[in-house]
């Protein structure tokens, strides 16, 4: 989890007239002196202590010969109020947009701390915008809601919208960070029997590195992102650009089978499925000829066919063990197939398979751990 930094802002507005008025009284003038030792009218004095004009070069200039404080303390003061009003006018204005706040893990994602903990609901908006990286609800509709939508993303509590978008959304920030060469379908494709070796490994913190370097060097940013509640996805896969994609994993179900399944059936997509379009993999309006596809080529290089009916043999631990070893995998990934073709109770030999489970407050968000 991200350690949060609280940041103080003011809800009060103060006009640089304030300090104005602080040093007339100070040294016990009138505005009329004031105005007599500037050469503005005493209108124009006023005016400048009500915040009714702004604070000008020329009249910053004036400020500093005749009270001090030098030309760029007045102008910035001017800054800084114009930009309190002008903060002042957008939170009334996102105000309006707070219902869009219970469409969001806003809680969830606070205490991720992918978003700073404020008061007020329209602070609350502010942060959600910022987080995504949009300017307005109306952007984030256009850029997050209505691809979403095109999925036919069921509405009840294990599919919203909303969190399936916020947990998109870190997966963009996390796979930015990851620099990447070019895109080299060819190489990528060579590299997923090396990959393969790798479910052979238990540890996260030995096999992710060298995931995500192998994967980064053929253009693929592999990123392991929690899912908030009300996210029911096991991964996706989207293009970032032409030459840059981003392979994305949230450990539902935190086996090492079902990780390294669905590692590989995203791999599918990337190879076999072009780079017009993104994958979420457990919300409705998926391609099922693609999610076929791509369900063979993962089965496939984690099990050769050929081995396949001697699978359907296996009973034991130690027989398991022992063709994990012959095939070079983890003898989790036999039992996951083996349960998933009904050639195994699903109650059975789940010891052999490695749980994962979120690194807490001292690792990174996106840094599987073991238990």
């Amino acid at each position: 989890m991200t350690e949060q930094t609280q940041t103080f802002t003011p809800n009060w507005v103060s006009p640089p007239g304030d300090t104005i008025d602080d040093l007339l009284e100070e040294r016990q003038w009138t505005q009329a002196e004031l105005a007599e030792r500037t050469g503005f009218t005493r209108k124009h004095v006023n005016d400048l202590i009500k915040g009714r004009i702004p604070i000008s070069a020329e009249t910053a200039a004036r400020l500093d010969r005749v009270l001090g404080g030098s030309v760029e303390f007045w102008l910035t003061r001017e800054a800084q109020y114009r930009a309190a009003l002008e903060r002042q006018e957008s939170l009334k204005t996102l105000k309006q947009e707070t219902p869009w706040l219970t469409e969001l893990p806003v809680g969830w994602l606070v205490q991720q701390g992918w978003i700073r903990r404020v008061s007020s609901k329209a602070e609350k908006v502010e942060e959600c915008l910022r987080y995504f990286g949009v300017a307005s609800v109306r952007a984030w509709r256009e850029r997050y809601e209505t691809p979403l939508v095109a999925f036919r993303a069921a509405e009840s509590t294990q599919k919203k919208p909303g969190a399936i978008a916020a947990w998109l959304r870190q997966v963009e920030r996390e796979a930015d960070k990851l620099p990447c060469a070019p895109f080299d379908k060819a190489a990528f494709k060579q590299a997923l029997p090396t990959l393969r070796a790798l479910t052979a490994e238990p540890d996260p913190a030995v096999f992710v590195p060298k995931l995500q370097a192998t994967c980064a060097a053929c253009g693929v940013a592999v990123v392991f992102v929690p899912a908030p509640p009300g996210c029911a996805v096991h991964g996706a896969t989207r293009w970032m650009s032409p030459e840059k994609a981003f392979l994305a994993l949230t450990l539902r179900h935190k086996t090492n089978d079902l990780l390294w399944f669905t590692f590989f059936h995203e791999a599918a997509h990337l190879l076999k499925h072009g780079k017009k379009f993104m994958v979420i993999e457990g919300i409705d309006g998926l391609d099922p000829e693609h999610e076929h596809e791509a369900d063979r080529f993962a089965a496939d290089l984690l099990i050769p066919p050929s081995a396949v009916s001697v699978l359907k043999t296996l009973r034991s631990h130690v027989e398991i063990s022992q063709m994990a070893d012959q095939l070079g995998i983890a003898p989790g990934i036999l039992v996951g197939r083996m349960q998933k073709e009904g050639w195994l109770p699903w109650d059975h030999l789940n010891a052999l398979k490695v749980r994962y489970a979120w690194a807490e407050s001292d690792a990174a968000p996106s840094d599987p751990a073991m238990p």
